[in-house]
C-alpha cells in the first residue's frame, strides 16, 4: 500500500524516534512508503542508511511560501492510499493541501495532549498512549469512531556490550532524555542525595544542564553524578546500569520505560501519565509519586538492596515488552491501522460516486475496527 509520512519538526525527541524507526520497519515489511520530512542532514542520512528514501522540505513558518505547493506536488505524483502527519506542523501543512481537495485519508499521528485545532482537517487521529485516545473523545470532543489507540515500539536493547559507568557495582543507576525541567531530572538528584554509595549518570543534553550541575554542588552528591551528553550508544548504557529511573513530572509515554524494560533493567519512573499507564506497579515495575524524592529514593534502595526483587522486576517488564511493545506485534497493528483507514476511505469513495442522493453522499464514514489491544 502506497502510504506517506510527513514530519515537520526537526527535534530529536520521542515521536522524531519513534518515526525514525516505524518508517523503515514499515517498508521492510512490504508497504510503499514516502517519507516527507523537513530538512535535516542527520534525519536524513539516518533514513537512508536504513533503506529509505525521504523528501526533504523546508516547513518553516509562515514566512515560508515553498513547502505547500512542493508538498502538494509530491504527494499528487506519489498518490498516496494514506496520509499520516506527525505533529502539529505537518498536520497543519498536510491539512492545507487536503483543503485543495485531495482525496487521500489524513491521519493525525499525537504523541501528547496537543492543540486539536492543527488537526481540524485530519479525517483521523490516533494517540500512542490509551489515555491520549480518551483525552481525544473525552476532553476534546473528537468523534469515537475517528479516534484510535496504536502503541509505540522499541528496539530490542538486551545483550549490549557493558558500556563504563563509574560508581561501585550494584549501585550504578542511570536514566536519560532532554535536560528540562519536564523530565523531573532535580528530583532524582535530591534523591541521590538520600541514597549514600549510589551513583547517577544522565544522558541528555538541554537548557537545564546548568541547573542541575549547580544542585548536584548544592546537595553534595556531584561526585556521584556524571552528565553524559547525548550517547548514542543507549544498549550498552543500559546493560552496565543496575537500576533505570524516569522521574518525569511530565511524560506522555515514555519511550525509555519501553528501551529499559527491552534490556532487561528494572524500572523507579514518578507516576506521570506514560508510565502510569504502562507499569504495573510492583510486577514490571515500581510507581512513586511525583516531584517526591523520598519515596523515589526510598524504592530505588530496596531494589539495591534486593537484586533478586530487581531480576524478577526486570524479567516481567522484559516479557511485557516482548508481549505488546516489541517490533513485531506494534509493527502489525500499524500496518492493520492504516490498511483499515485506506480500505475505508476507498469504500466511501466508491459509496458516494454511487449515491444518488448528495446528502446520502457527504455522511460521515462508519467507524474503522480498531486492532485488537494485546490483552
Amino acid at each position: 500500500m502506497r502510504m506517506a509520512h510527513i514530519l515537520g519538526s526537526a527535534a530529536l525527541g520521542g515521536a522524531e524516534a519513534f518515526y525514525e524507526r516505524l518508517i523503515p520497519a514499515l517498508a521492510h515489511a512490504g508497504e510503499e512508503v514516502l517519507p516527507l520530512i523537513r530538512a535535516d542532514a542527520g534525519r536524513g542520512g539516518r533514513l537512508r542508511a536504513a533503506g529509505v528514501q525521504p523528501v526533504e522540505l523546508p516547513f518553516g513558518n509562515y514566512f515560508d511560501f515553498t513547502t505547500r505547493p512542493r508538498l502538494d506536488r509530491t504527494l499528487r505524483h506519489f498518490q498516496p492510499q494514506v496520509v499520516v502527519a506527525w505533529q502539529n506542523r505537518a498536520a497543519d501543512y498536510a491539512g492545507a493541501v487536503k483543503r485543495r481537495g485531495a482525496s487521500w485519508p489524513l491521519v493525525g499521528r499525537l504523541g501528547g495532549y496537543y492543540d486539536l485545532r492543527y488537526y481540524r482537517h485530519c479525517d483521523h487521529i490516533v494517540g500512542n498512549t490509551r489515555d491520549l485516545r480518551r483525552w481525544f473523545v473525552e476532553e476534546q470532543g473528537w468523534p469515537a469512531a475517528r479516534a484510535h489507540y496504536v502503541p509505540n515500539f522499541a528496539h530490542d536493547l538486551l545483550g549490549a556490550t557493558r558500556a563504563a559507568l563509574p560508581g561501585r557495582a550494584g549501585s550504578r543507576l542511570f536514566t536519560l532524555g532532554r535536560l528540562h525541567s519536564n523530565k523531573g531530572f532535580d528530583t532524582l538528584l535530591r534523591a541521590l542525595a538520600l541514597l549514600p554509595g549510589a551513583t547517577l549518570a544522565i544522558a541528555g543534553e538541554g537548557p537545564e544542564r546548568a541547573a542541575l550541575e549547580r544542585l548536584a554542588r548544592e546537595l553534595g552528591v556531584a561526585d556521584r553524578l556524571t552528565l553524559l551528553g547525548w550517547r548514542t550508544d543507549t544498549a550498552a548504557l543500559l546493560a552496565a546500569c543496575n537500576v533505570f529511573i524516569c522521574p518525569s513530572r511530565h511524560e506522555p509515554l515514555g519511550n525509555v520505560v519501553l528501551e529499559a524494560w527491552s534490556a532487561a533493567r528494572p524500572v523507579v519512573a514518578a507516576a506521570s501519565q506514560g508510565p502510569t499507564e504502562l507499569i504495573e506497579h510492583g510486577l514490571t515495575g515500581l510507581l512513586v509519586p511525583k516531584d517526591q524524592p523520598e519515596p523515589m529514593a526510598a524504592a530505588i534502595a530496596g531494589l539495591l538492596a534486593e537484586p533478586a526483587r530487581a531480576a524478577a522486576l526486570a524479567a516481567a517488564g522484559r516479557a511485557e515488552f516482548l508481549r505488546a511493545h516489541a517490533e513485531g506485534p506494534v509493527l502489525a497493528r500499524w500496518r492493520e491501522f492504516l490498511h483499515g483507514v485506506a480500505a475505508q476511505a476507498a469504500s466511501h469513495t466508491c459509496s458516494a460516486k454511487a449515491a444518488p442522493n448528495p446528502v446520502a453522499a457527504q455522511a460521515a464514514p462508519p467507524p474503522i475496527s480498531a486492532p485488537p489491544e494485546p490483552r
